[in-house]
């Protein structure tokens, strides 16, 4: 197994919730957060749309979400939905037929939002189609597109009205014996996304689905979501995950994945730990590690690699590693197997060996998992 372990001092207690099920993902309850993207292709390019939740299923997707803004797109979603490898989510604004339309193509989960679909009435008959077919309905609540009689009442969006937009809805599907359901409260600040997850994490037991709604590009959208995300979920708030950026949907699986990773909750792939570099640096640490993340990315075993330049902290990081390198002197390093200092390699040939390294202690992870578990 792993080198890496749990330790109490690390521990996040998450917070209880009932358990959905989103096709054949479970989200909610002691499931595993599950990490979600959307397509950015126009669904009617089918062939596009198709290739891109490949991709992000290669990447780790549990989940991928379509828009649906019309009927064409409500056909084109049928042949998706039976090719996708992964559930998949039908985004529906405006028009409550696309929701009626998508159930019946076979989407796996319905995301409406309360503010922009229309009466109860409509509502009423987008659950109908959702039980018939069995969907689960996410209610995704924006502050972008709060209801006007909440914005009159609040005067701006803010938590509260965010959080009284949910329950609101909550209250129709419970009042109509609907109960697969989850629910987001996004904003694009992050203050306002995390009060209002927090008094919602107190106010139901549905699943929630966390996210930073338009955070940004791939760097500053992702500093955005680490945070709100972060803070989140080290409070044991999120059963779910979708990273907004405007990049590849490939990218937001990975800094979800990431994220999940930095705080424990979920691992996939090689953790690398390496150091900023220095002219203490006995090799150069960026280049290395830039080939290395390129080099590792068909490692989907969770395990942990540290690519230190030098001695100060290089064998003391090594110790907690499953496969590390400390650069030494003279073009050579030491490498760690298993937390100990194995054998010395010279520079030139590290990359190749080290691939080869965390190949093969992938393989005696994958070999030990069932005695481990």
């Amino acid at each position: 197994m792993s080198i890496n372990h749990v330790r109490p001092w690390k521990n996040i207690y998450r917070r209880k919730s009932r358990q959905i099920m989103v096709g054949s993902v479970p989200v909610g309850g002691d499931a595993p957060i599950a990490v979600q993207t959307m397509t950015n292709t126009l669904t009617t390019d089918i062939k596009g749309t198709i290739a891109q939740v490949q991709a992000a299923a290669e990447a780790g997707a549990d989940i991928v979400r379509v828009s649906v803004p019309d009927e064409a797109s409500s056909k084109a979603l049928k042949e998706i939905c039976r090719e996708s490898p992964v559930p998949i989510v039908a985004d529906i604004h405006f028009h409550y037929k696309r929701g009626i339309e998508a159930a019946e193509a076979g989407a796996a989960c319905l995301r409406i939002n309360p503010g922009n679909i229309g009466d109860e009435k409509r509502v009423k008959e987008v659950i109908k189609a959702a039980r018939d077919h069995s969907c689960s309905i996410r209610i995704g609540v924006n502050a972008g597109s709060l209801e006007k009689h909440l914005l009159e009442k609040y005067g701006e969006p803010c938590p509260d009205a965010m959080v009284e937009s949910g329950l609101d809805h909550i209250k129709i599907l419970q009042d109509n014996d609907f109960h697969e359901f989850k629910i987001s409260c996004k904003a694009s600040d992050v203050f306002m996304s995390a009060a209002a997850y927090q008094k919602l994490a107190d106010a139901t037991d549905a699943p929630i689905h966390l996210g930073i709604t338009e955070a940004g590009g791939l760097v500053s959208g992702t500093i955005k979501s680490a945070i709100g995300l972060g803070n989140l979920l080290w409070m044991g708030i999120g059963d779910t995950i979708r990273v907004s950026l405007s990049a590849d949907p490939v990218e937001e699986v990975k800094v979800g994945f990431e994220i999940l990773k930095s705080l424990g909750l979920r691992h996939r792939g090689v953790n690398i730990i390496s150091c900023p570099s220095c002219a203490r640096q006995g090799f150069d640490v960026i280049k290395t590690v830039e080939t290395l993340e390129r080099r590792l990315e068909h490692i989907k075993t969770p395990m942990s690699l540290s690519i230190i330049g030098c001695v100060v902290n290089g064998p003391g990081e090594a110790l907690m590693t499953d496969v590390g390198f400390t650069g030494g002197g003279a073009g050579s390093g030491m490498v760690y197997l298993a937390g100990k200092a194995s054998h010395k390699m010279n520079n030139a040939e590290m990359v190749d060996h080290i691939v080869a390294q965390v190949e093969k202690r992938a393989e005696a992870i994958e070999a030990d998992q069932p005695a481990a578990e």
